[in-house]
């Protein structure tokens, strides 16, 4: 199954399934910071999510408990490949130097960066 890009809003509500593991409408907006959205709002992005190919639920009568059924870890990979392809020309050394010049990187992340890599490379 392909995965789809995510809205802002829909990427919120799957970070607190993926958290929660699997909850009611009430759940997840229990979970959300103030100002909380609308209980509607939050239950239409949640069915969004399911036609996506994202969740899925239990009914238990006219209630609906919901779960993740893709990982946050594949979409992560989705999310990364399609950042990387996208304004980094597939190259690992092009990210890693915009987020130094961005400064969103400090010397030590730099560092602990590049051992993360050597003792991958020695693989």
């Amino acid at each position: 199954m392909e995965i789809k890009e995510l809205t802002r809003a829909e990427e919120q509500l799957m970070q607190v399934l993926w958290q929660l593991e699997k909850g009611f409408v009430k759940d997840v907006i229990e979970q959300l910071p103030e100002p909380k959205p609308a209980y509607n709002t939050v239950s239409t992005i949640i069915r969004i999510l399911e036609t996506k190919g994202f969740v899925n639920h239990t009914a238990y009568g006219k209630s609906h408990e919901y779960y993740p059924i893709i990982s946050k870890e594949e979409y992560q990979n989705f999310a990364t490949d399609k950042l990387m392809s996208g304004y980094f020309d597939n190259s690992v050394k092009h990210m890693f130097s915009y987020f130094v010049k961005k400064e969103k990187i400090d010397l030590k992340e730099a560092d602990e960066i590049m051992k993360l890599i050597e003792k991958l490379k020695d693989k």
